[in-house]
């Protein structure tokens, strides 16, 4: 039997809601309106209860989680009938609500913090503990520039569970990162850096940090080049967001919403900033194509920053009609890591995984795995 052991888990409702809408993130009451006026559906509960069915053998494990939304119903889904502590009000759960419940999982000593959420989730966690618990996230956010996140939640699970039996020794210090949602609505960039968490790490289960694109114009507008002479007449182009990708309608002389996803149709753009409903809508009796580059640093090419292209997207599209773009000097910064997707479609991720080919150049091709 394994020394019994305490894993608190905090889960921010509405993490991640503002992805498939187009709103990209989540963050403020306003925002979590407009998502659920949308349509939005929350995903965090399922990927939360992936991670802890992964763990397995709970037998030996207490889980201390916080009512309802933020954890009780993720453990109870998975069988397991946590202590409850804390209270919420149902609904209409709020960041202090995150960093009361860290606090408390601090003060109960637990021997590892799982925490569902994106990097506003891990900047409340930093906030409330600093560096004095554990902690690992389950990636639920739209914008997870943080490498305190596993690649998927999956991996969250098999970490923790490798961690909370003894397995992983050593500490990570992992950077917190979070961005200006506002400014990046419009289009700037602003990330700055909180501090660190501790977490359990194995290379192959966490992510790395989001890492910027510097010095590659001659790449870019090979690969735009290249793009856009193999383009098809009558079929639309699912164009994600990125510098990369912006370098393809510039070359079209059309306009990109930098973080956000566009639609091209015979070289003219027929719809700009879409989110899920609309793209289901437009791919009604088309044939279409999907271009996507990978985040630098990361190596993630679907689930980060770009969920309005969703499963259900990708499955009506198919693989075959997926092209990835990417900067040689990108690549090279991966080494042997490979490209990894993290749709929160476990059908949809298996289809993707795989050799593929990725663009990098005129008439220039790379194969990269994707696990």
């Amino acid at each position: 039997m394994a020394e019994r052991k305490k894993l608190g888990l905090i889960v921010n409702p509405v993490a991640g809601i503002g992805g498939r809408v187009g709103l990209k993130g989540s963050d403020g009451a306003e925002i979590q309106r407009q998502a659920l006026k949308l349509g939005a559906v929350p995903q965090v509960l399922n990927r939360a209860t992936q991670a802890l069915e992964k763990i397995g053998n709970i037998d030996w494990l207490e889980i201390i989680t916080y009512p309802g939304e933020m954890g009780e119903d993720a453990a109870k889904a998975c069988g397991v009938e946590p202590k409850v502590i804390g209270s919420i009000k149902p609904g209409e759960t709020t960041a202090e609500d995150t960093r009361k419940a860290a606090r408390d999982m601090l003060r109960q000593g637990v021997d590892l913090l799982l925490f569902a959420g994106g990097d506003g989730t891990a900047r409340d966690v930093y906030t409330a503990v600093g560096e004095n618990l554990p902690a690992l996230g389950i990636p639920a956010g739209v914008k997870i520039h943080s490498a305190v996140y596993a690649t998927n939640p999956l991996s969250a699970g098999e970490l923790a569970a490798l961690y909370l039996k003894d397995r992983i020794g050593d500490l990570h210090e992992a950077e917190v990162m979070d961005l200006d949602e506002e400014a990046f609505r419009q289009g700037v960039v602003s990330a700055k850096l909180y501090g660190y968490l501790k977490i359990p790490f194995r290379t192959s289960l966490v992510q790395n940090l989001k890492m910027p694109s510097a010095g590659e114009g001659a790449s870019l507008a090979s690969i735009a080049y290249d793009v856009v002479e193999k383009m098809e007449d009558d079929w639309l182009y699912i164009i994600g967001p990125g510098t990369t990708t912006r370098a393809i309608t510039d070359e079209l002389g059309l306009g990109k919403t930098l973080i956000g996803v566009d639609v091209v149709l015979n070289r003219e753009l027929v719809a700009a900033d879409v989110n899920e409903a609309q793209l289901l809508d437009l791919l009604k009796g088309r044939r279409a194509k999907i271009i996507v580059t990978l985040i630098g640093g990361q190596g993630c090419v679907f689930g980060r920053g770009n969920q309005q292209i969703s499963p259900q997207i990708i499955d009506k599209v198919g693989r075959e009609n997926i092209i990835v773009v990417s900067s040689p000097e990108k690549l090279y910064a991966l080494g042997q890591q490979p490209l990894w997707v993290d749709t929160g479609d476990e059908d949809v991720d298996r289809m993707l995984t795989g050799y593929i080919k990725v663009v990098t150049g005129y008439n220039q091709r790379a194969v990269r795995k994707v696990s």
